[in-house]
Parts: C-alpha cells; sequence; structure tokens
C-alpha cells in the first residue's frame, strides 16, 4: 500500500544519510544504496554520501561499466574558499564538479550525412567545439555531479543525474547493449586508460623505442586471449602522441620558480597529499605521491618495513628532498612518496605525514608496517609512532657513509683510516656517563690529523650527542635495509646530479620535474620486470641488486677467518679468483674493506658477507649495540630502585621475561623455533625481522 512506501528524503535532509565507503580499492553506483531526492533543484535524482578522499575510487569504477564501459571527463568544475559563506545550505559546496561520459552530450553518429539533429550540433571550431573528438560523440546523456559539501569537507554527496548510458531517445548509444557499437570501437571505452597510459609513457622516458612498445603490447593482449577492452587496442598513433607530450613538455611551466610550482600543483592535484606555499611565517612544504607509489606503499609496506632517506641533496638542490622508501621481495628500496621542503625535515613531519597515512588507510584501513627506519635522530619519534604505530629503528648509514669518505679524502695513511673509523664507532655507542671524554680522548690520540680534525669539528661535533643519544633510545638498524638505502641514494645522485643539469639545481620545478617523469618511470619498470618478466635485458643490475643480495652469492667458502686473529679477515674476489680482499674491524658496524667499492665510502657485500658468516660461527666479539645492552642492563643491576612498590614491579617484569626466554629455549629444543636472519642483532628487543624472513 502507498503509505506504507518508503517516504524520499528532502533536499535537507541529506546530512541524516549514512557516508558509504565500500571496502574494495575501486567501487561503481552498484555497490552504494542510492536514494532519490524529494523536491528541489535535485528532485527525482539519485543521490548517496561517501568520503571525498574516495571520489576518484568511484570515477575509477564507474568507468570500468562491463555493459558500457566508459570514461567520465569533467564537463565543469567549482571551487569556493572556506569562510565565504555565512549561512551555507545544506548542500552548499566548497567544490562542485560535474562529470559526464565522454560519449555525449553531442550526439554525430549521423553527422556526416545530415541525418543528426541540428539543435543538439555545435560547430567544428570556436566557443563549443570539441576538437578531435566528434568521431566519439553518441549523445550519451549519463553524468552525475559531486560536491564537497560546505559544512562537512571530509564528505562528498554524490548526485545521479542520469545514470543510464542512453541517448535522449532512451535508447542505449554505447557498449555492448548497442546494436549499432557491436564491431565497432563504440563496445569499449573512448580513450585507454590512465594505469596504461601511465604504463606506456614510463616505458617512452626509459627509452624503450615505439616498435618494441607495440610488439609488447601485442604479445600481451595475444596472452590473454585477444582484445576485451579500450586498452587492447593500442595504435601506434597513441604512443607517437605520447611521444610528442615528452617532446613538448618542459619543467618550466613559468619563469618565476615558486610561481611554476604553484602551476604545477594545479594541474597534478591528484598527485599532491600536502602543499603549503612558502610565506613570512611558514615554511614551503611539498609532498607527492602518485597512483603507483601508494599502490606499491599498499602492497610493500604492509606487514612491512618503511624508511626514511632525509636531507638529500642539501648541499646543491635549493630545497632538501625527503623520500620515504619501501621494501620490495628482493629487498630493494621503491620511494613511495617524495616530501620536498625548506624547512628542517625532522621538525615539520607532524604537518603531513598524518595526512599521508590517511591517504592509505582510506585504501587500506588494516594497512600497518612492522617498523620504519629514520637516518635523523632529530626527527619527531613521536609523531612516527603515533601515525605508523609502529617501533621505530635508527640508521646510521647516513653516518657511516659520511665519515668513511671523509676519512678517505683528508687522511692518507690506510692504518690511521681504520683506526678512526673504529674510534668512530666506540665514540656512537659510547657507554661512559657523556660522550665528551671519549671525543677528547678521540681528538688528543688523532690530533695530527688536522684537516679531518676541522671537519669534524664543524661538521659532527654539535651533532654528535643527539646521534649518541638517539643510539642509546632505539634499537639500531641492521646492514641489510643499509645496503639498500644506500642504493636508493646513488640511484638518485646518478640521475640528479649529472653537471649537465647543474644549472637547473636552484629551481624546484625542475626536480619535481625529473622525480615524476624519469626517477619514477625508472622504479616503475623495476617492478614491472619483477612481476612479468618482460624487458629483462633492460634490468640495471648495478641498482635493483644492492650489497646485500651480491653478498648472498658469496660462498663461505671464499671467506677467510682466523680464529686465532680475528682483527682481520679476506674474502675472495668472485671474478678474479687470484685476488682477495681484506676486512678489518670484524664485529663491528665500522668495519672496513679495501675493495673499490668500499674505498669510494659504501658497504660493500664482503663487509656483509663477513658479518654474516662471524654472525652464524659466532665467532667475532658481539657487535657494539650488544655491548651497550649488556653495559645497560650491569648498569641497572649495580642500582636497583629504592621504592619498594617500583621494585616489586621490576621483579615482576623480570620474571615474565625470563618466562618468555624459557618459551623461546624450549621452542628451540623442539626444533620450532624459526631462527633470526643473520644480520639480525638477537640481543636488541626491538630490532628483529626488519624485514620477514623468506621461505
Amino acid at each position: 500500500m502507498k503509505g506504507h512506501e518508503a517516504k524520499m528524503p528532502r533536499m535537507e535532509d541529506i546530512l541524516n544519510l549514512p557516508v558509504q565507503d565500500p571496502p574494495c580499492a575501486e567501487f561503481s553506483a552498484s555497490l552504494i544504496n542510492w536514494k532519490k531526492v524529494e523536491g528541489g533543484r535535485q528532485g527525482g535524482d539519485d543521490i548517496a554520501l561517501i568520503p571525498f578522499s574516495r571520489v576518484d575510487d568511484f570515477v575509477k569504477g564507474e568507468s570500468a561499466n562491463e555493459e558500457c564501459p566508459a570514461s567520465f571527463r569533467i564537463e565543469s568544475r567549482r571551487k569556493r574558499p572556506e569562510g565565504s559563506i555565512s549561512k551555507p545550505r545544506v548542500d552548499g559546496y566548497l567544490e562542485y564538479t560535474l562529470y559526464w561520459c565522454s560519449y555525449g552530450p553531442e550526439d554525430y553518429r549521423d553527422s556526416e550525412s545530415g541525418l543528426g539533429d541540428s539543435s543538439n550540433s555545435k560547430p567544428a571550431t570556436g566557443k563549443g567545439s570539441r576538437p578531435g573528438r566528434r568521431h566519439m560523440m553518441r549523445g550519451c546523456l549519463c553524468h552525475f555531479t559531486i560536491k564537497r559539501l560546505y559544512t562537512r569537507p571530509l564528505v562528498a554527496l554524490i548526485i545521479y543525474n542520469q545514470r543510464k548510458h542512453v541517448d535522449k531517445t532512451g535508447a542505449p548509444c554505447h557498449g555492448i547493449l548497442d546494436r549499432d557499437a557491436v564491431g565497432t570501437r563504440a563496445m569499449y571505452a573512448p580513450r585507454i586508460s590512465e594505469e596504461l597510459r601511465q604504463k606506456v609513457m614510463s616505458m617512452l622516458y626509459v627509452g624503450i623505442s615505439l616498435d618494441n612498445i607495440i610488439q609488447h603490447h601485442m604479445e600481451v593482449v595475444q596472452s590473454h586471449g585477444g582484445p576485451h577492452n579500450r586498452d587492447d587496442f593500442l595504435t601506434r598513433n597513441d604512443v607517437r602522441n605520447m611521444e610528442r607530450v615528452i617532446r613538448n613538455s618542459s619543467h618550466v611551466l613559468l619563469d618565476n620558480d615558486e610561481c611554476s610550482v604553484q602551476a604545477w600543483v594545479q594541474r597534478h592535484q591528484k598527485h599532491v597529499f600536502f602543499f603549503q606555499a612558502n610565506s613570512g611565517s611558514e615554511p614551503f612544504v611539498l609532498g607527492i605521491q602518485t597512483d603507483w607509489q601508494l599502490q606499491q606503499m599498499l602492497h610493500h609496506g604492509h606487514n612491512g618495513s618503511m624508511a626514511s632517506h632525509s636531507t638529500f641533496g642539501s648541499k646543491k638542490l635549493k630545497y632538501p628532498l625527503c623520500s620515504l622508501l619501501v621494501f620490495d621481495s628482493s629487498r630493494n628500496a621503491i620511494p613511495v612518496a617524495w616530501v620536498i621542503t625548506s624547512s628542517s625535515i625532522g621538525q615539520g613531519i607532524h604537518k603531513w605525514m598524518g595526512i599521508l597515512v590517511e591517504r592509505i588507510r582510506t585504501k587500506d584501513p588494516r594497512w600497518r608496517p612492522n617498523a620504519f627506519l629514520i637516518d635523523d635522530p632529530s626527527i619527531e619519534i613521536c609523531v612516527i609512532r603515533e601515525v605508523f604505530q609502529c617501533r621505530v629503528l635508527l640508521c646510521l648509514w647516513h653516518v657511516r657513509r659520511a665519515w668513511m669518505r671523509s676519512l678517505l679524502k683528508k687522511c692518507c695513511n690506510l692504518d690511521i683510516q681504520r683506526e678512526m673509523f673504529k674510534y668512530f664507532g666506540q665514540i656512537l655507542y659510547c657507554t661512559r656517563p657523556t660522550v665528551v671524554d671519549a671525543i677528547q680522548e678521540f681528538m688528543q690520540i688523532f690530533v695530527d690529523q688536522c684537516t679531518f680534525m676541522n671537519y669534524f669539528r664543524r661538521r659532527w661535533l654539535p651533532r654528535i650527542e643527539l646521534w649518541v643519544n638517539g643510539i642509546k633510545t632505539l634499537p639500531v638498524a641492521s646492514q641489510e635495509p643499509n645496503a639498500a638505502i644506500e642504493s636508493y641514494h646513488l640511484r638518485l645522485k646518478e640521475k640528479l646530479f649529472n653537471d649537465l643539469y647543474a644549472n637547473h639545481w636552484p629551481r624546484v620545478d625542475w626536480l619535481i620535474h625529473v622525480l615524476t617523469t624519469e626517477i619514477h618511470s625508472f622504479y616503475w619498470l623495476e617492478q614491472y620486470i619483477i612481476e612479468t618478466g618482460y624487458f629483462e635485458n633492460l634490468k640495471d643490475m648495478s641498482f635493483t641488486t644492492n650489497s646485500w643480495n651480491r653478498a648472498l652469492n658469496i660462498a663461505d667458502a671464499d671467506v677467510l677467518l682466523d680464529d686465532q686473529n680475528l682483527q682481520l679477515a679476506k674474502v675472495i674476489s668472485q671474478t678474479d679468483r687470484t685476488m682477495a680482499y681484506t676486512i678489518w674491524n670484524l664485529g663491528s658496524e665500522f668495519c672496513c674493506c679495501d675493495c673499490s667499492w668500499s674505498r669510494l665510502g659504501n658497504l660493500c657485500k664482503h663487509v656483509i658477507k663477513v658479518a654474516m658468516l662471524c654472525k652464524s660461527k659466532q665467532v667475532s666479539r658481539p657487535l657494539l649495540s650488544a655491548q651497550v645492552y649488556r653495559q645497560a642492563l650491569l648498569t641497572l643491576l649495580q642500582n636497583p630502585p629504592d621504592d619498594p612498590v617500583v621494585l616489586d614491579h621490576a621483579v615482576l617484569h623480570v620474571t615474565r621475561l625470563q618466562q618468555d626466554i624459557k618459551g623461546l629455549e624450549e621452542l628451540s629444543n623442539s626444533g620450532l623455533l624459526q631462527p633470526l636472519p643473520p644480520e639480525t642483532n638477537p640481543q636488541m628487543v626491538d630490532n628483529v625481522l626488519v624485514f620477514p624472513r623468506l621461505h
């Protein structure tokens, strides 16, 4: 009966509707419960509320309609600033966007024969024309409006004005339901997808020829049984058009660098997760993450590790670059976000880090990494723990590399280099009441190394205590992620610091352009090769296999250890079996090698292999971090708490820890306890399984 029918909501009731957030990555109208509006300008239209951050997912889902594949273009867009309206309407908007199916609204199907409706035609040139699209126009009336609500900025109101892909007669006008479209391209989406466009553009940026791209695409199409959608009909003309876009593109959008950056941000809003222009009180901050990077962060970051590679290019670039990294199945680093800022990266992360993680958890609310690695102890660690909800580890690769390279440049005596490098480790892992005593002792012993001491006083003396305190409060990451991060660092240097680009270094728009084109394409290609096996001949082995991976290929028999003299070891060369490299300071994070790669200040495969073997055979002294751990235990035993209540709690914690250790011993005796990776420092409570063990 009519009295029992559900009452349609009025427009003023829309804020009472539930906000729908389907759990899939992309979703269409079929997954949403729609309500019809009673009265008002939208009377009779379907409406629904979704999170504003998921508007793109809805548009992509609607474009993938199986019966009527489409591509929705932005027909019109309007914005207004917050605070511009004193009494906003219930459906008042901050942003208004009208999406229309690209097969309409004009209809040119019969225009060539003069049978078309002249009232629905538009001029071929001038105002109202759509150059190059006449063959696509089939009169489709499907369109919807998205409003970012003024009173609820995190919510988007969808107003679906016409959900069916039909023309003004009500008949299907494209897709498999349109009999006239069968056997033509009108069966499919009018344009290639954004995913295929990104794929082809990346191939072009890394130098793959047009012929190879077309041949590869045909092989892929044939492998899944022939063409099924518009992407499968990729033509040489499509690729040529993209070649032309690349050839005509320039990082200089405007002469003024700041204005040029703002123009780039306006054009690429979906790739910008945070932007703050430079002003008198606020620093410049730009956060970039492409759709592909977001997918990599979702895939490799969940239950994995993330790392911050901060302050890159502080001496040459206008503003330093911070990269957020994840690690793939081959233990190589992948950049999943870039942050360019004019301020210290360690003090401004609270502005953008939460926004980035919220963007990820919008796609997957369960997403959470196991660990976050930092290479700067001044970073706001509390912010990282709160946002990522995981443990934080400290990476020493940056300090190790800087000190090693400076020693190689400023000290000529090899024996003194090794002794000074060894002493650096003792300073960082200082167990004395104050680090000042260890520093003074170091400077007195090597007082004759004037050049290096001047560098040390100027660059590191003001910051050394910060690093020492960081090591005392945070577990130290192993050599495995250090090798991956260093490999990424070297790739950035090769791409960005070519002398041919020296004139561009002071411009931020150039840095953005290179990151989002060449560097992004390189990492996309490497993952594509891993996932599909195509283009193996283009794989850059010098950077896709870091020192850790190369160390795994060295046989244990090629490492020569003398149990009577653990000060050094030798590793037989893998390319020249008559040659052996010497490694000093075994059992220390600050050991060094005389191979050419290590002599450049890098972490080499020989050092990592010796560390693995020493760990497995337990033939070297404990790592410096383990010595700090033992010293902390001794200090605790020598200074028990005076408060009896605190002492009772301490005894309870120790008892529980003892029970846990006994449980681990029982598992080990029964053969059920899996061994930790050889690089892991088992004495450090937090420093376990930074990377999941491969089986």
